[in-house]
């Protein structure tokens, strides 16, 4: 198994080679987090309203979250700066048991610095297990959105229900979020979102981009640069449905290949950039991604490097283990899809890393809770993609990595996880399927099950079916596939876990509707799925 390290490719390069790269100084960070006192010279009033990027919350722990803003007066100015001056800006905020802010719990200021795009991540604690907390800040005379968030049950606590959706895949310029308005009212516990929460590629009219908007040629290009990608999240994030999610609850958020670049395995492109290139370019991408999401400060970005994965307790209903799948990987032996050659099924191949797969192994083996999910990127399940007699599987998802997948599996069956869930998007699709001990045999045991969540807007409206259907559905470990887009939503208690496929009649315009394709209420114990079509899946 090999885990990548970013400072042999730059032969040694230190960490403050890479936050020269990208003119970011620990101080910045310790600012934004509001552990460092403020500085005498931090502005405290702008002239505009700064909160057009909305307000966010993240990673509840049973004490408390981690809070977000990026104050942007102007979002889309071409510079990636959202219009803000070259100076640190003060921002407070207040933490209160209600709504209309009677009872304040919490208050403390963070500054947000031209190094970290003006964002900010104050980390919140003291607060009460499993219980709902209202958030903003204020600038000036500017107050922010109100933001609802609700911290995690204590470890040890036998909370009664988990209510959660999963969102992946959502290209600004395909169609409109209207699935995170329909999420907005679904009151979740958490959202955890699965990867692809940008685009790289140029934003053209009369080729790929289907909103009604007027965009600069600053959009039209592939996004490489720290200010070019600065400018693809602000446009992602004015999105209004989308920022009413983020204000709805809070959200664990991992990433996959597009927020760097399409089917990056480590430090490889499959364009070919040089090595020391695309290093940069993640290293810029890591900390846009950091500067736009409610992350901790484990999260932090060192150059190209992010500790990414990571777990977390939902009393002792779940544990969520959250996974990086392209950060460490190996890559490509032989392309994105090959035969089952002998390449593929070497067993030092790892989608994980080996670190990442050594701490995923020890988290399963460790875990006690009734329900253990995988917040997961691509899809865990073998799909074997020849209609003939040949075997054909794709090497971007964990078919590539079978050897990896295997002891991930085999962790599972030695820890005598009998609830395991692996939570799935990437592929724009509904997807529902068994995990099973030998995916040759289908009588082989069930030890678990994949559900995976179509996407946001990507590959627009989408169909009831299309050309891939026949090839998912003659795997017959898979039991649903659905093209249109949507999201997924779930609830687990002792008893069960329900998933419910949420679909949308369409994205390219506003406005569309939302209905439960498929309904799958999973025993606690039992890992199978029923083999009944959607049609015949009962809604109630």
């Amino acid at each position: 198994m090999s885990e990548f390290t970013a400072g042999a490719v730059l032969h040694g390069a230190s960490r403050r080679t890479f936050l020269n790269l990208t003119g970011v100084s620990a101080t910045a960070f310790l600012l934004g987090l509001g552990t460092s006192p403020t500085p005498v010279h931090a502005a405290e009033s702008l002239p505009a309203d700064p909160f057009t990027l909305g307000v966010a919350s993240g990673d509840p722990s049973p004490d408390g979250v981690v809070l977000w803003t990026r104050l942007a007066m102007r979002p889309l100015a071409p510079d990636g700066r959202g219009g803000m001056p070259k100076k640190d800006i003060k921002v407070r905020y207040e933490v209160a048991e209600d709504e209309r802010f009677t009872r304040i719990v919490r208050r403390g200021s963070a500054v947000a610095t031209p190094e970290l795009g003006h964002s900010v991540h104050p980390e919140i604690s003291g607060l009460q297990p499993w219980r709902d907390y209202y958030y903003r800040f204020r600038v000036g005379g500017f107050t922010s959105p109100v933001g609802r968030t609700r911290t995690a049950p204590a470890h040890d606590s036998g909370v009664g229900r988990l209510r959660f959706a999963t969102a992946s895949c959502q290209a600004w310029y395909h169609g409109y979020y209207t699935a995170y308005r329909h999420m907005a009212a679904d009151d979740l516990d958490v959202l955890f979102f699965l990867g692809d929460y940008i685009y790289e590629y140029g934003i053209i009219a009369g080729d790929n981009l289907e909103r009604q908007a007027d965009l600069g040629d600053e959009h039209s290009v592939k996004v490489t640069t720290l200010e070019q990608f600065r400018l693809r999240y602000s446009l992602t994030k004015t999105d209004p449905d989308l920022q009413a999610a983020h204000a709805a609850a809070p959200w664990v958020v991992t990433w996959d290949d597009h927020e760097v670049e399409n089917n990056y395995a480590n430090a490889e492109s499959q364009y070919g950039v040089p090595k020391r290139e695309f290093l940069a370019r993640r290293a810029a991408a890591y900390q846009v991604f950091y500067e736009n999401l409610p992350l901790r400060s484990v999260q932090t970005p060192s150059g190209p490097s992010v500790r990414m994965y990571r777990t977390l307790r939902y009393g002792r209903l779940a544990d969520v283990h959250v996974l990086d799948t392209r950060q460490y990987r190996d890559g490509y032996p032989a392309g994105r899809v090959i035969d089952d050659a002998p390449e593929r099924r070497d067993p030092a191949r790892s989608i994980l890393g080996r670190g990442q797969e050594r701490w995923l192994t020890g988290a399963l083996r460790g875990s006690r809770a009734r329900w253990n999910l995988l917040a997961n990127q691509v899809v865990m399940a073998q799909i074997d993609r020849d209609l003939g007699s040949g075997r054909l599987y794709s090497n971007d998802q964990w078919d590539g990595f079978p050897a990896c997948r295997d002891r991930v599996l085999s962790a599972v069956r030695q820890a005598k996880i009998r609830n395991f869930v692996v939570l799935t998007g990437d592929i724009h699709r509904s997807v529902a399927a068994e995990i099973k001990a030998d995916f040759d045999d289908p009588d082989s045991r069930t030890v678990g099950v994949e559900l995976v969540g179509s996407s946001i807007s990507s590959d627009r409206d989408g169909s009831a079916s299309d050309d891939l259907a026949p090839i998912w559905l003659q795997n017959p470990h898979v039991r649903l596939y659905n093209a249109r887009r949507g999201y997924l939503r779930c609830e687990a208690t002792r008893e069960s876990l329900t998933a419910d496929f949420r679909i949308l009649p369409y994205v390219t315009r506003p406005g569309a509707g939302v209905e439960t394709l498929a309904r799958y209420t999973i025993p606690a114990g039992e890992m199978a799925l029923p083999r009944r079509t959607p049609q015949e899946q009962p809604l109630a």
